[in-house]
């Protein structure tokens, strides 16, 4: 096993976890309402959204593959992975955020069976996406200190609900890029 990186301080991290959980999902929420008009016309703002896709399919290599990192006793690869992945994701998050206030909303223009599945496939994802920031937080937090068996309790959750968020982020670009306008 590794050693811890960071000091345990429970208190301090679940408040700090907790803040910074806030601050993102009031910021998504908040931001997700206003839509600025670019004044820059050569530039497609839909870009955001296909850069969103391509770091969600990244995050997934990356949890896949520190999957198998953790499982082949490579720690520090596994770590490494993880933390990359959680920057990735600060970096989604940065380019969602850009998406939203300069497109706005797109809405899906499929019809039948498939429009189940869309929504279902996007009401999943937004509320898992809405709900998981503090327990990956929280996870990342056991890890650093190196609390591994309450680490390994809670990524057995918080892992296979993050992979679903990062693989459903692409699929629903996808399934609405030929809507956007």
């Amino acid at each position: 096993m590794l050693q811890a990186t960071i000091q345990k301080n429970d208190k301090k991290a679940k408040r700090l976890i907790a803040i910074v959980s806030v601050v993102i999902f009031g910021a998504v929420v908040i931001l997700d309402r206003h839509i600025i008009q670019p004044k820059f016309t050569l530039f497609n703002v839909h870009y955001f959204a296909l850069v969103n896709a391509v770091i969600n399919s990244i995050v997934t290599l990356f949890l896949i593959a520190a999957l198998w990192a953790v499982k082949s006793r490579k720690y520090v690869l596994h770590r490494n992975l993880m933390l990359a992945a959680m920057l990735l994701s600060v970096l989604f998050l940065l380019s969602y955020i850009c998406h939203h206030l300069f497109a706005g909303d797109t809405s899906y223009g499929g019809e039948g069976f498939i429009r189940y599945v869309y929504y279902f496939i996007l009401f999943t994802h937004i509320a898992l996406a809405a709900i998981m920031l503090p327990f990956i937080l929280y996870t990342a937090y056991r890890g650093l200190t190196g609390d591994w068996a309450k680490h390994k309790k809670i990524a057995r959750y918080t892992w296979p609900l993050w992979l679903y968020i990062s693989v459903t982020g692409p699929i629903i670009y996808w399934m609405i890029a030929p809507y956007y306008h």
